[in-house]
């Protein structure tokens, strides 16, 4: 999974994008994409904020206990 800075430059692209209309992004890692439609647009932006929120959330740590039933 990319770094968060990584995801976060991805996000802005692709809101700036969404806000212009533009439809074909090119990321610093010489990638490109197409949306074909906005729905696809919002979904891609839904998808890094996710991931995002994602990578900034807490480590959850899970405690195992046993014992042989005794």
């Amino acid at each position: 999974m990319a770094g968060v800075d990584v995801l976060q430059e991805r996000l802005e692209k692709l809101r700036a994008a969404r806000a212009t209309g533009i439809r074909r992004l090119r990321y610093s890692d010489g990638k490109e994409h197409e949306y074909r439609t906005d729905a696809e647009l919002a979904a891609a932006i839904a998808d890094l904020e996710r991931q995002i929120a994602g990578a900034n959330a807490p480590a959850k740590v899970v405690y195992f206990s046993s014992s042989k039933g005794l």
